[in-house]
Protein backbone atom coordinates (compact mmCIF):
# COMPACT_ATOMS: atom_id res chain seq x y z
CA UNK A 1 0.00 0.00 0.00
CA UNK A 2 1.80 3.27 -0.95
CA UNK A 3 1.13 6.46 1.59
CA UNK A 4 -0.82 9.05 1.55
CA UNK A 5 2.03 11.36 0.71
CA UNK A 6 -0.08 14.43 1.05
CA UNK A 7 -1.35 14.23 4.63
CA UNK A 8 2.09 12.89 5.55
CA UNK A 9 3.71 15.99 4.24
CA UNK A 10 0.94 18.30 6.02
CA UNK A 11 1.28 16.63 9.40
CA UNK A 12 4.84 17.38 9.45
CA UNK A 13 4.45 20.69 7.95
CA UNK A 14 5.91 20.42 4.69
CA UNK A 15 5.01 22.30 1.79
CA UNK A 16 8.48 23.05 0.05
CA UNK A 17 9.62 20.87 -3.07
CA UNK A 18 8.90 17.38 -4.03
CA UNK A 19 11.85 15.92 -5.32
CA UNK A 20 14.59 13.41 -4.40
CA UNK A 21 17.69 16.20 -3.08
CA UNK A 22 19.60 16.33 0.24
CA UNK A 23 17.87 19.41 0.48
CA UNK A 24 14.30 18.10 0.70
CA UNK A 25 15.70 14.95 3.14
CA UNK A 26 17.10 17.26 5.44
CA UNK A 27 13.94 19.41 5.27
CA UNK A 28 12.08 15.83 6.02
CA UNK A 29 14.39 14.61 8.58
CA UNK A 30 13.95 18.04 10.64
CA UNK A 31 10.33 18.22 10.71
CA UNK A 32 9.74 14.91 11.19
CA UNK A 33 10.72 14.24 14.76
CA UNK A 34 9.54 17.67 15.55
CA UNK A 35 6.12 16.49 14.59
CA UNK A 36 5.77 13.42 16.13
CA UNK A 37 7.13 12.19 19.09
CA UNK A 38 8.60 9.43 19.71
CA UNK A 39 7.11 7.17 23.00
CA UNK A 40 6.51 3.74 23.98
CA UNK A 41 2.71 3.96 24.94
CA UNK A 42 1.56 0.89 23.19
CA UNK A 43 4.30 -1.21 24.48
CA UNK A 44 3.82 -0.30 27.67
CA UNK A 45 0.11 -0.66 27.63
CA UNK A 46 0.41 -4.16 25.99
CA UNK A 47 -0.97 -2.88 22.42
CA UNK A 48 0.43 -4.35 19.58
CA UNK A 49 2.79 -2.50 17.16
CA UNK A 50 1.75 -2.86 13.90
CA UNK A 51 4.11 -2.25 11.30
CA UNK A 52 2.06 -2.13 8.09
CA UNK A 53 1.75 1.57 5.98
CA UNK A 54 -2.68 1.81 6.69
CA UNK A 55 -1.51 1.39 10.66
CA UNK A 56 1.28 3.80 10.81
CA UNK A 57 -0.76 6.11 9.10
CA UNK A 58 -4.01 5.93 11.27
CA UNK A 59 -1.43 5.70 14.06
CA UNK A 60 1.21 8.33 13.69
CA UNK A 61 -0.40 10.94 11.18
CA UNK A 62 -4.42 11.00 11.15
CA UNK A 63 -3.91 10.01 14.89
CA UNK A 64 -2.03 12.30 16.48
CA UNK A 65 -0.04 9.41 17.93
CA UNK A 66 4.01 8.77 18.54
CA UNK A 67 5.90 5.69 17.98
CA UNK A 68 9.16 4.12 18.14
CA UNK A 69 11.91 3.55 15.81
CA UNK A 70 10.12 1.17 13.75
CA UNK A 71 7.44 2.98 13.02
CA UNK A 72 8.86 6.66 12.49
CA UNK A 73 11.54 5.27 10.37
CA UNK A 74 8.82 2.62 8.11
CA UNK A 75 7.00 5.84 8.24
CA UNK A 76 9.33 8.10 6.70
CA UNK A 77 10.65 5.20 4.68
CA UNK A 78 7.56 4.98 2.61
CA UNK A 79 7.40 9.06 2.33
CA UNK A 80 11.01 8.83 1.05
CA UNK A 81 10.61 6.17 -1.34
CA UNK A 82 7.17 8.08 -2.90
CA UNK A 83 9.56 10.88 -3.54
CA UNK A 84 11.80 8.88 -5.69
CA UNK A 85 14.49 8.18 -3.25
CA UNK A 86 16.77 4.81 -2.76
CA UNK A 87 16.21 3.85 0.50
CA UNK A 88 17.55 0.82 1.70
CA UNK A 89 16.92 -0.12 6.15
CA UNK A 90 19.56 -0.86 8.31
CA UNK A 91 19.80 -2.00 11.40
CA UNK A 92 22.04 -1.57 14.86
CA UNK A 93 23.36 -2.28 18.22
CA UNK A 94 22.23 0.48 20.68
CA UNK A 95 25.36 1.28 22.56
CA UNK A 96 23.88 4.70 24.64
CA UNK A 97 23.80 3.98 28.55
CA UNK A 98 25.28 0.43 27.92
CA UNK A 99 28.94 0.75 29.94
CA UNK A 100 32.38 -0.37 28.75
CA UNK A 101 32.76 -4.08 28.93
CA UNK A 102 28.37 -4.11 29.47
CA UNK A 103 28.21 -6.97 26.85
CA UNK A 104 26.66 -6.61 23.30
CA UNK A 105 22.70 -5.88 22.32
CA UNK A 106 21.01 -7.14 19.39
CA UNK A 107 20.63 -5.74 16.29
CA UNK A 108 17.47 -4.23 17.19
CA UNK A 109 17.30 -0.97 16.27
CA UNK A 110 16.10 0.29 12.82
CA UNK A 111 17.77 3.13 10.56
CA UNK A 112 18.02 4.11 7.00
CA UNK A 113 20.69 4.77 4.29
CA UNK A 114 19.27 6.84 1.81
CA UNK A 115 20.96 7.30 -1.43
CA UNK A 116 20.89 11.35 -3.01
CA UNK A 117 22.82 13.42 -5.25
CA UNK A 118 25.36 14.10 -3.10
CA UNK A 119 26.45 10.44 -1.61
CA UNK A 120 24.70 8.11 0.47
CA UNK A 121 23.21 9.76 3.93
CA UNK A 122 22.24 8.22 7.13
CA UNK A 123 18.98 8.71 8.15
CA UNK A 124 16.94 7.69 11.20
CA UNK A 125 14.05 9.50 13.12
CA UNK A 126 13.19 7.01 15.99
CA UNK A 127 16.20 7.25 18.27
CA UNK A 128 14.49 8.95 21.35
CA UNK A 129 15.76 11.34 23.70
CA UNK A 130 18.86 11.93 20.93
CA UNK A 131 17.05 11.50 17.69
CA UNK A 132 18.83 13.00 14.89
CA UNK A 133 17.52 16.01 13.02
CA UNK A 134 19.53 15.78 10.40
CA UNK A 135 21.00 13.25 7.87
CA UNK A 136 24.43 12.33 8.01
CA UNK A 137 27.00 11.88 5.38
CA UNK A 138 28.34 8.28 5.10
CA UNK A 139 32.01 9.41 6.06
CA UNK A 140 34.38 8.48 8.85
CA UNK A 141 36.11 10.59 11.05
CA UNK A 142 34.17 14.19 9.75
CA UNK A 143 32.31 16.07 12.41
CA UNK A 144 28.33 17.06 11.40
CA UNK A 145 26.35 19.78 12.32
CA UNK A 146 22.72 18.69 13.00
CA UNK A 147 20.33 21.50 13.77
CA UNK A 148 20.55 20.02 17.35
CA UNK A 149 24.00 18.47 18.53
CA UNK A 150 26.70 18.30 16.33
CA UNK A 151 27.35 14.15 15.58
CA UNK A 152 30.34 11.59 13.43
CA UNK A 153 31.08 8.24 12.16
CA UNK A 154 33.48 6.26 13.03
CA UNK A 155 34.66 2.51 11.88
CA UNK A 156 35.02 -0.12 14.04
CA UNK A 157 35.59 -3.24 12.89
CA UNK A 158 34.14 -3.26 9.54
CA UNK A 159 31.00 -1.73 11.36
CA UNK A 160 29.90 2.43 11.66
CA UNK A 161 29.70 3.81 14.88
CA UNK A 162 27.19 6.89 15.75
CA UNK A 163 28.36 9.57 18.27
CA UNK A 164 27.01 12.60 19.81
CA UNK A 165 28.66 14.92 21.30
CA UNK A 166 26.72 15.97 24.85
CA UNK A 167 28.08 18.69 26.74
CA UNK A 168 32.05 18.14 26.42
CA UNK A 169 31.65 14.46 25.91
CA UNK A 170 31.74 11.88 22.14
CA UNK A 171 29.26 9.34 22.88
CA UNK A 172 28.30 6.28 21.17
CA UNK A 173 24.45 5.97 20.13
CA UNK A 174 24.93 2.78 18.44
CA UNK A 175 26.46 0.34 16.04
CA UNK A 176 25.73 -0.91 12.66
CA UNK A 177 27.00 -2.35 9.31
CA UNK A 178 25.46 -1.90 6.00
CA UNK A 179 24.02 -5.41 5.51
CA UNK A 180 20.14 -4.74 4.17
CA UNK A 181 17.12 -5.22 6.00
CA UNK A 182 14.13 -5.64 4.89
CA UNK A 183 10.47 -5.64 6.34
CA UNK A 184 10.35 -9.16 7.94
CA UNK A 185 13.59 -8.52 9.81
CA UNK A 186 11.80 -5.85 11.46
CA UNK A 187 8.71 -7.78 11.58
CA UNK A 188 10.88 -10.16 14.07
CA UNK A 189 12.69 -7.29 15.91
CA UNK A 190 9.74 -5.41 16.56
CA UNK A 191 7.46 -8.09 17.83
CA UNK A 192 9.93 -8.75 20.74
CA UNK A 193 10.79 -4.98 21.20
CA UNK A 194 6.89 -4.33 22.09
CA UNK A 195 6.03 -7.56 24.07
CA UNK A 196 9.13 -8.70 25.73
CA UNK A 197 8.80 -8.79 29.69
CA UNK A 198 12.66 -7.17 29.75
CA UNK A 199 11.78 -4.46 26.77
CA UNK A 200 12.82 -1.30 28.07
CA UNK A 201 9.62 -0.23 26.14
CA UNK A 202 7.26 -2.35 27.94
CA UNK A 203 8.55 -1.67 31.24
CA UNK A 204 8.52 2.31 31.31
CA UNK A 205 6.81 4.89 30.00
CA UNK A 206 9.24 6.75 27.40
CA UNK A 207 8.41 9.95 25.65
CA UNK A 208 11.10 12.26 23.47
CA UNK A 209 10.67 15.24 21.05
CA UNK A 210 13.20 17.90 19.83
CA UNK A 211 12.13 21.20 19.49
CA UNK A 212 13.75 24.49 18.23
CA UNK A 213 17.45 24.77 20.84
CA UNK A 214 15.85 22.31 23.10
CA UNK A 215 14.58 18.30 23.20
CA UNK A 216 12.00 17.18 25.52
CA UNK A 217 12.35 13.63 27.27
CA UNK A 218 10.30 11.52 29.84
CA UNK A 219 10.80 8.61 31.50
CA UNK A 220 8.15 7.38 33.35
CA UNK A 221 7.31 10.61 35.53
CA UNK A 222 10.61 12.32 35.49
CA UNK A 223 10.56 15.04 32.79
CA UNK A 224 13.65 16.91 31.04
CA UNK A 225 14.20 19.63 28.76
CA UNK A 226 17.49 19.88 27.43
CA UNK A 227 18.53 22.97 26.07
CA UNK A 228 21.13 22.91 23.62
CA UNK A 229 23.60 25.42 24.36
CA UNK A 230 22.60 25.38 28.19
CA UNK A 231 21.91 23.56 31.49
CA UNK A 232 19.30 20.49 31.37
CA UNK A 233 16.06 21.24 33.69
CA UNK A 234 14.51 18.27 35.46
CA UNK A 235 11.40 17.73 37.14
CA UNK A 236 8.91 15.05 38.70
CA UNK A 237 5.54 14.67 37.69
CA UNK A 238 3.63 14.18 40.52
CA UNK A 239 -0.15 13.70 39.21
CA UNK A 240 -1.69 12.11 36.92
CA UNK A 241 -3.41 15.03 35.38
CA UNK A 242 -0.25 17.07 34.86
CA UNK A 243 1.13 13.98 33.44
CA UNK A 244 -1.82 13.45 31.07
CA UNK A 245 -0.85 17.42 30.21
CA UNK A 246 2.62 17.10 29.57
CA UNK A 247 2.35 13.96 26.76
CA UNK A 248 -0.47 16.28 25.06
CA UNK A 249 0.36 19.57 25.44
CA UNK A 250 4.56 19.65 25.50
CA UNK A 251 4.89 16.23 23.21
CA UNK A 252 1.73 16.65 21.14
CA UNK A 253 0.19 13.09 21.55
CA UNK A 254 -3.08 12.50 21.33
CA UNK A 255 -3.77 9.57 24.10
CA UNK A 256 -4.82 6.71 23.18
CA UNK A 257 -8.45 5.32 24.17
CA UNK A 258 -7.69 2.54 26.43
CA UNK A 259 -9.33 1.62 29.65
CA UNK A 260 -5.53 1.04 30.91
CA UNK A 261 -4.32 4.28 30.44
CA UNK A 262 -5.50 6.01 33.78
CA UNK A 263 -4.47 2.98 35.99
CA UNK A 264 -0.96 2.57 34.62
CA UNK A 265 0.09 6.59 34.66
CA UNK A 266 -1.46 6.44 38.08
CA UNK A 267 0.80 3.83 39.15
CA UNK A 268 3.78 5.83 37.63
CA UNK A 269 2.81 8.37 39.49
CA UNK A 270 2.27 6.99 43.02
CA UNK A 271 5.71 4.67 42.61
CA UNK A 272 7.69 8.06 42.79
Amino acid sequence: MAIDLDAYLQRIGYGGPLEPSLGVLRQLHERHPQAIAFDSLDPWLGRPVALDIATLEAKLVAGKRGGYCYEHNTLLWSALTALGFDVQGLSARVLYSTPPGGGRHPRNHMLMKVETPDGPHIADVGFGGLTLTGPLRLVADEIQQTPHERVRLRRERGDWVLEAETGDTWRAMYQFGLEEHIAPDYEVANYYMSTHQRSPFVVRLVAARPLAGRRLALANNQMSLHHVDGPTEKRTIESVDELERVLVEEFGIALPDDARLAAKLRAVVEAM
